[in-house]
């Protein structure tokens, strides 16, 4: 009777230990990437009034500065969620611009969101480079006598 109730119970216990694995597989997993802007920070910044010095101390560093003008800073964030081993889906992205004029002061400020977002076409071509390309036999008859086997 003893032994029975043993394989019982541990059969539970390995049963409960199985069932918590697969719901901790199963749980979505959220993931913030970047400098997502809260709104309440983002109204801190008011175009005309706020320097560059006030907005990196409310907003942070920006996440990216414009290549050929450095006036434009971008604060770029967004937030996934995955569950198990599916691709994670984009459940909120946030991009917000600013320009400041040549005094330093906020002279524009623009806020992107997913609707705004556009897919970039990727281009098939590949580059050609200097030189010719040898073949394997080319490549085998080139390496014949270049090894040196005396250890010298």
């Amino acid at each position: 009777m003893t032994v029975v109730k043993r394989g019982r119970s541990f059969g539970l216990v390995v049963g409960g230990m199985a069932l918590i694995a697969l719901s901790a597989g199963c749980t979505q997993q959220v993931a913030t990437r970047g400098n997502l802007v809260e709104d309440r920070r983002l109204e801190q910044v008011a175009a005309g009034q706020s320097t560059q010095d006030e907005v990196r101390s409310i907003l942070g560093p920006p996440t990216s500065v414009a290549t050929f003008d450095e006036t434009v800073w971008y604060y770029i964030g967004q937030r996934t969620r995955q569950r198990a081993f599916l691709a994670p889906s984009v459940t909120e992205r946030r991009v917000v611009r600013i320009a400041f004029d040549d005094t330093g002061r906020v002279a524009e400020l623009e806020e992107l969101d997913l609707e705004d977002a556009r897919d970039v076409e990727l281009v098939e071509r590949e580059t050609p480079t200097r030189g010719r390309e040898i073949g394997i036999l080319e490549q085998f008859l080139g390496n014949l006598g270049r090894f040196n086997t005396t250890g010298n």
